[in-house]
C-alpha cells in the first residue's frame, strides 16, 4: 500500500463524512420536530433532553470527523508535498 492510496482513501473518507456531518446538522436544524416525533414513538424522552442529545451527537461527530478524517488527510497532504 502506497502513501498515495492511503491519501486517496482519507480524501474520500473526509468527503463522505463531511457530507454526512453537514446533512446531519441540517436535519437537526431544520427537521428537529420531525426527528423528535419519529424517535418519540420509540423512546420516552422530554424535548429538552432530546435537544441536548442531538447537540452532543453533532459535537461528537464533528470531533471524530476532525480527528479521524481531516487531520490524517491533511498530514498526508503535507507529507506528499515535502
Amino acid at each position: 500500500m502506497t502513501v498515495s492510496i492511503v491519501r486517496e482513501f482519507f480524501m474520500w473518507c473526509t468527503i463522505i463524512n463531511g457530507i454526512l456531518l453537514i446533512f446531519s446538522a441540517l436535519m437537526c436544524a431544520f427537521a428537529g420536530d420531525w426527528i423528535y416525533r419519529l424517535h418519540g414513538r420509540l423512546f420516552s424522552l422530554p424535548r429538552e433532553s432530546f435537544n441536548v442529545v442531538l447537540y452532543a451527537f453533532i459535537g461528537v461527530f464533528k470531533i471524530f470527523f476532525i480527528v479521524f478524517n481531516l487531520v490524517p488527510y491533511l498530514a498526508l497532504e503535507i507529507l506528499a508535498g515535502a
